[in-house]
């Protein structure tokens, strides 16, 4: 049985105010939310302190605490959430303290940002990044907020914005030097 039709009326009904189907639909994608976070930790849990439950329930949290829920589908609620999952991550690195984030730890962006995260990502440098590539390009930043945070595939986020793979994958490239422009090497 395809659980997409489930999500996506508890998505529906989540945006009418539903706090039931709200807490229903965090049930029902609570394992891809975790696989996303154990992504974006992958390598990191010493360094932040913070392990994927806890970065789910974070993100949970901030996603319980809004009036209502507006995603189209299950694709595009997993990509908010991980956008959401990287705000949390934020918040947390940020509250570890400014000494961590003055040691000079460099981002190498080929490897980090591609398929697979790195352990030495410093989070808050890559968040800043991304806001100054949203002033520039808006959907280059998007792309990466949902490719990389929210674990998307090429496939999934060409589907989402009705364009092709090529593209995406163009936008992709795109965005990566971008990015390894503003972070350094």
């Amino acid at each position: 049985m395809n659980p997409e039709p489930a999500v996506t009326e508890l998505l529906r009904q989540a945006a009418d105010g539903d706090a039931h189907a709200r807490d229903a639909l965090l049930a029902a994608v609570y394992q891809e939310l975790r696989r996303l976070a154990r992504r974006m930790l992958a390598g990191d849990r010493m360094r932040h302190q913070l392990a994927p439950t806890e970065l789910v329930h974070g993100a949970a949290l901030k996603l319980m605490g809004q009036d209502h829920v507006s995603a189209r589908d299950r694709a595009h609620f997993l990509a908010y959430s991980g956008q959401v999952m990287r705000q949390v991550l934020l918040d947390h690195v940020r509250h570890e303290g400014a000494a961590r984030r003055d040691a000079g730890v460099q981002v190498t962006l080929v490897s980090t940002i591609a398929d697979e995260p790195r352990s030495d990502l410093d989070v808050e440098a890559l968040h800043e990044a991304l806001e100054r590539l949203a002033e520039v390009s808006p959907e280059l930043a998007l792309l990466v907020e949902r490719r990389y945070f929210g674990g998307m595939t090429v496939e999934e986020i060409a589907l989402l914005d009705g364009s092709s793979a090529a593209t995406v994958k163009r936008r992709w490239r795109a965005a990566r030097a971008w990015l390894h422009d503003a972070l350094g090497p």
